[in-house]
């Protein structure tokens, strides 16, 4: 039998940086990662397979990282887990006895049974396995007409690498906006603007009836009747933790099978942590269960979790998920953090917005310029940040960083209003019409 002190099952975001932290942390202990794939897909880089990089092979997450940290690495795959005697059993046979056990799992993408026809040949979902994703790259060379279903920031993503490919590509989304959860409708509508104007065909508001064709899929018809022509339909419509080890081992989940944990990302069981897409997800504001499933929020829960196996030894819990995002469409890019006026207003926040535009470098004659639209959300009474949007250049990328910092630390419009910056022509707004600065301004002139 084959010992371990840490044992991460999982290869993903969450597995790697779990392992990678923990040897760091307790350089004395074995750390052993096991997982089912070869490779390691780069989960946010799917989409990029398919017009930018055009080969999954660019997409992997090297394993040396894994190697250089003194992580073993067992490509296998866990299937079953003795909790009593601390022993994860592999499909070939080998067992792997454990003192911490890490489950990041991950998840699995959702098939909507509601909808009729999505056994038919050529329908995909987006799974995060390098070969399925080759086959789907090679598979849609040949194909014209693609239509994506599901308007989030994975297909709104594949709409436009797809694009970029030179595929006529249609986005079907059920909401009235694309990007809905993540954005207020201003800057829904600007990224749909940038897609059609690329000519992709943004058809909001719609619902998917059945997916039409005699064993390979040629035509999605929406509830209003329609039916749009399609060579190959892209699934995108979420994710659902995979928590089928943790089930088995009776360890407790919530109503949507993710793994229950603390703030320090322990489980109902000793010893057992959870970490990534597998786990559940609490607000930062309202502490309800929020389906935010992304690489950088597995990333700090497997730094939590990694630095407190043996104890609390660094003693910072995860207080909640910020909802940090950020995506280039075409090019806009828009990010946000905290919560959006819709759920401000949705959870009775009393909130008071502060707006300013600029451009991301002075002068606004220099090359490459691109207009800056940012919004704050400040807490009425407080002054304290609760969120931000931003649309504009890449800049936005970065500056969503800091403010997502700001709302986390509780920081005020006060503050806001004076902290100091770097700035520079070719990299940056300018000092005195520094975004940030400037919309914080913004807000505190109209709280009084």
């Amino acid at each position: 039998m084959m010992t371990a002190d840490v044992l991460v099952i999982g290869g993903s975001a969450g597995g790697i940086l779990t392992a990678t932290t923990a040897k760091k942390v307790y350089p004395e202990k074995k750390v052993v990662l096991v997982r089912k794939s070869k490779t390691v897909m780069v989960p946010c880089g799917i989409p990029y397979i398919f017009g930018t990089l055009k080969d999954a092979a660019k997409n992997r997450i090297p394993d040396a990282m894994l190697a250089n940290a003194g992580v073993e690495l067992v490509v296998d795959e866990v299937v079953k887990i003795d909790k009593e005697k601390k022993t994860a059993f592999l499909s070939g046979g080998e067992a792997i006895s454990y003192e911490k056990l890490i489950l990041a799992t991950g998840s699995l993408p959702i098939i909507p049974r509601f909808i009729g026809g999505c056994d038919l040949e050529n329908v995909f979902a987006v799974f995060k396995e390098e070969e399925y994703l080759t086959n789907l790259l090679n598979k849609l060379e040949n194909m014209n007409d693609v239509v994506v279903i599901g308007g989030g920031f994975i297909g709104v993503e594949f709409a436009e690498q797809l694009s970029m490919a030179g595929k006529k590509v249609t986005l079907v989304e059920a909401a009235q906006h694309c990007l809905w959860q993540a954005f207020d409708d201003n800057i829904s509508s600007i990224v749909e603007q940038e897609m059609e104007e690329h000519g992709i065909a943004v058809r909001t508001c719609e619902k998917v009836k059945k997916l039409a064709g005699n064993g390979v899929v040629e035509a999605v018809e929406l509830e209003s009747g329609e039916k749009i022509k399609a060579d190959a339909v892209i699934l995108s419509i979420g994710v659902k933790a995979n928590s089928v080890l943790a089930a088995e081992m009776g360890i407790k989940t919530n109503e949507s099978g993710a793994v229950l944990v603390d703030e320090y990302m322990r489980t109902s069981e000793n010893d057992v942590f959870a970490v990534g897409d597998c786990a559940e997800k609490r607000c930062f504001f309202t502490n309800k269960n929020v389906p935010i499933l992304l690489a950088s929020t597995a990333a700090m829960e497997a730094k939590v979790a990694a630095t407190n196996l043996y104890g609390l030894k660094y003693v910072r819990e995860n207080r909640g998920i910020i909802s940090a995002f950020s995506t280039k469409v075409f090019s806009k890019t828009v990010a946000a953090a905290g919560i959006t006026e819709r759920r401000a207003m949705e959870e009775t926040f009393e909130i008071v917005a502060g707006k300013f535009s600029t451009m991301d470098k002075h002068p606004g004659s220099l090359p490459g310029t691109n207009k800056l639209d940012v919004t704050l959300l400040f807490a009425k009474t407080s002054g304290v940040l609760v969120g931000a949007q931003i649309c504009g250049g890449e800049c936005a990328g970065e500056m969503i960083n800091i403010l997502s910092l700001a709302v986390q630390k509780g920081i005020t419009a006060n503050e806001l209003n004076t902290f100091q910056v770097a700035t520079h022509p070719l990299l940056t707004s300018s000092p005195i019409a520094y975004p940030i600065n400037a919309a914080s301004l913004d807000a505190l002139v109209k709280m009084k």
